[in-house]
């Protein structure tokens, strides 16, 4: 007996979760998890598969727990794929503790400190409204391996799940268990640190940090002043957050603020700004705070990991002060596993994902601005002073041109034509810039980055590669 679930062939009887293999992309999993629109790619059936799929291979490991951490950002797709993935773990005998709205970094950091099997977080991250993700965590709080998610995905294209017996779990719901992060994150500062005196605004993005970031700066003294602060699934990352600057940079002037953080819709990254209404990214968090951590002797080898978006002034500003800087491709991921093999303790990318190993195994947005915050009143100086004795950057522009086409998106280096133009870019500029053309992992779009001393040649090339891009490949 079955029963027809949708129009696409999509099926559901008694030999366990049908889905066809046409009704998956060849790859489910991205750079961060499973990521695309709510009720197309990410349907009901789907995330009960993925559910099923997660549960039978966390059974499958070494791990005695049975406990799944799930979280959630605002969206209002949110709640139904944690109810589905609930429900596929608990018909896996596994047991369920429902965070409910928090960050990703809460996700993470409960899924390790609470001796659970995994952790999932329900976001999209940085993605409008309409979209949605599901993130994974391995028991000891990073990104799951790229082997169990191979294995979750070949499960669900398999065809043959199906629920364990009369073994079924429990769905529980604790949201008091967020304030063991909330303390978490305030025990991770210098010892007698507060903001007294500080006027800080927040931009909470209409997401997850809503409830926690406020709550934190206020209680370590500050004056909070904040924006898109109530979790709105209509609303969350519209013209708002660590994206979207205007808003916080003339919340900042208008309240003569110190400084400012803008957090993305789940609050693992964040971009900070001064009392000039300057933007201070990743790469500016990464020296400022490496350059701490070096004074104190817990930086190991003087290293910083980032990424191939790392800006060139930085890393020539870093190895003045006798550091190194390894790049990675794009994606935490990729910084986490390069820390883990160089013994990097401090890694992040220019988008503001900052990893910190003395405090954390997520990137985690609110973390990090605490601890800008906290070397500001350190080091007794604004945080605008910080960034100009800092480094200059090189003149960098990104463009994004929307592909929909995912096989010509994701195969856009066999475009001849698009090869030719960044090869003629690159040998035109010489040392004197560099070029980074990719697809995003995430959203259906390439990214074109050109870097170079001069405005001109960043600005000329960057119109010529994005008009290439767009006339063989959009």
């Amino acid at each position: 007996m079955s029963f027809d679930l949708a129009q696409n062939g999509k099926v559901l009887d008694n030999a366990g979760v049908r889905f066809g293999v046409s009704a998956l992309p060849d790859k489910l999993f991205g750079t961060d998890g499973i990521r695309g629109k709510a009720g197309d790619l990410l349907t009901p059936e789907l995330a009960l598969g993925v559910g099923m799929a997660a549960g039978r291979v966390w059974n499958q490991g070494q791990n005695d727990s049975k406990t799944v951490i799930i979280g959630q950002d605002s969206r209002n797709s949110s709640d139904m794929l944690a109810m589905a993935i609930a429900s596929g773990l608990t018909s896996m005998g596994l047991e369920v503790w429902n965070i409910g709205l928090c960050p990703t970094p809460c996700v993470s950091y409960l899924t390790r400190t609470m001796g659970a099997v995994g952790g999932i977080m329900i976001s999209a991250s940085h993605n409008p409204p309409e979209d949605n993700g599901i993130k994974f965590f391995g028991a000891d709080g990073t990104k799951l391996n790229n082997q169990k998610a191979i294995a979750i995905e070949n499960l669900l294209k398999s065809h043959n799940l199906k629920g364990d017996g009369n073994k079924y779990g429990k769905n529980i719901h604790r949201h008091g268990l967020a304030t063991n992060y909330q303390r978490f994150l305030t025990q991770s500062l210098p010892t007698d640190i507060n903001f007294q005196g500080m006027r800080i605004v927040l931009d909470l993005a209409w997401g997850a940090a809503v409830e926690i970031a406020p709550q934190v700066f206020t209680e370590l003294g500050a004056e909070v002043i904040t924006l898109h602060h109530q979790a709105d699934g209509d609303l969350i990352n519209v013209n708002c957050g660590s994206t979207h600057l205007d808003r916080i940079k003339q919340a900042i002037k208008e309240y003569d603020a110190d400084m400012g953080f803008a957090f993305d819709g789940d609050a693992d990254r964040v971009m900070a700004m001064d009392s000039d209404g300057n933007k201070i990214c990743g790469d500016y968090i990464l020296y400022l705070w490496g350059q701490y951590l070096q004074e104190q002797g817990q930086l190991p080898n003087n290293l910083l990991v980032g990424t191939v978006m790392a800006n060139l002034g930085f890393e020539l500003a870093w190895q003045k002060l006798g550091g190194k800087l390894v790049r990675t491709p794009v994606g935490d991921q990729h910084v986490q596993a390069t820390m883990w093999e160089t013994g990097a303790m401090l890694g992040g990318e220019q988008s503001g994902h900052i990893l910190c190993h003395h405090h954390h195994y997520s990137g985690d947005g609110i973390q990090t601005a605490l601890h800008l915050a906290s070397l500001t009143r350190q080091r007794g100086v604004s945080l605008t002073q910080l960034v100009k004795e800092s480094f200059t950057p090189y003149p960098q522009l990104l463009k994004n041109v929307r592909v929909e086409d995912r096989e010509k998106r994701l195969r856009w280096e066999e475009c001849e034509p698009v090869r030719q133009a960044i090869a003629k870019a690159e040998s035109a500029m010489g040392n004197q810039g560099r070029i980074l053309v990719r697809a995003s992992g995430t959203e259906p779009l390439i990214r074109v980055m050109v870097e170079a001393q001069n405005h001109n040649l960043v600005n000329h090339w960057t119109d010529n590669l994005v008009a290439v891009v767009e006339q063989h490949l959009a």
